[in-house]
């Protein structure tokens, strides 16, 4: 049946209306779509080995979470930049000590990425841990080995060794651990130049991220990850200042917990610090993965 002229420049004309939006547009990949709603640019203080990281987590993290089938499809990028980690010794030895510890969060976060999307989707039978968890992977953080700086470490020999040697307990909230209880991913590598401001937005966040802490003036509970407990001394080391003060009587952990806290506290929070009625408990780490792919965790 011939269509009649008039009907087809009907058709014609309003062909551009449906393709703008009257139809539903087809489906993209998340992370591809909000890499065209904004350029990426590569900071210019960003150290060069750092740039290939710092871009697949611009465009593959968002809020901590991860877009791991999207990364997993363009791994190859990743696999590079987790080979040139391993740089002579007599290199790293040369940088200065936030250049030093920018890699080493850097690195610790690079291999969690990798050891889950060499696992991914990860389908785990241990009733310990939901069955997505990076934890289902055998030896994910203390027997599968990495090459940095010429040396062969696991997760746990970076964490508990090399970054405890800093002396700045911060510095276990900035790992990305995997987990939806972890400390919070970010969506940018660190850098030398940068890391006074990337740690300091660090601490801030703790307190914005109930996985983090939860302080619940109704009840009187003052709920705090056990990242503090694991890392117990350094964080006493660097926060407690004694027993004295309105606090004298806590125990050094809890002392040094308010120290870490307080400062950055609301007014009605301070009061009820101040008060000194609270408990602090540490509650259990959510070790559900912190997969992006197919919507948020809430």
């Amino acid at each position: 049946m011939r269509i009649p002229l008039v009907s087809a420049l009907v058709l014609l004309w309003v062909s551009p209306a449906l393709t703008a939006g009257w139809l539903p547009a087809p489906a993209t990949d998340a992370p591809a779509a909000a890499e065209r709603q904004h350029s990426y640019e590569v900071p210019s203080t960003l150290e060069v080995i750092h740039r290939p990281l710092d871009a697949l987590l611009d465009s593959n993290v968002r809020d901590g979470m991860v877009y791991y089938r999207a990364l997993k499809s363009i791994r190859g990028r990743l696999d590079r930049y987790v080979a040139s980690l391993d740089v002579p010794e007599a290199t790293y030895a040369a940088w200065t000590r936030e250049r030093q510890i920018a890699f080493w969060l850097n690195a610790y976060n690079a291999f969690v990425l990798k050891t889950v999307i060499d696992h991914y989707p990860i389908r785990g039978r241990s009733a310990a841990y939901p069955a997505e968890s990076i934890r289902q992977i055998p030896g994910a953080f203390d027997k599968i080995r990495h090459r940095a700086a010429g040396r062969s470490l696991t997760l746990d020999d970076i964490e508990k060794t090399v970054l405890s040697e800093f002396d700045d307990p911060r510095l276990h909230l900035a790992l990305g651990r995997g987990a939806v209880g972890s400390g919070r991913l970010r969506s940018e590598a660190y850098s030398g130049p940068a890391l006074a401001r990337q740690l300091d937005a660090v601490a801030a966040d703790f307190l914005t991220h109930k996985e983090m802490i939860d302080i619940d003036r109704e009840n009187g509970v003052i709920s705090v990850t056990p990242i503090l407990s694991w890392r117990e001394a350094e964080f006493v080391k660097a926060y407690d200042s004694g027993a004295n003060g309105p606090y004298a009587q806590r125990s050094p952990i809890e002392r040094a917990i308010i120290a870490f806290i307080e400062p950055r506290l609301l007014p009605l929070e301070k009061e009820f610090l101040l008060k000194n009625t609270f408990r602090v408990v540490f509650h259990e780490v959510d070790w559900r993965l912190n997969d992006l792919t197919g919507g948020r965790i809430d």
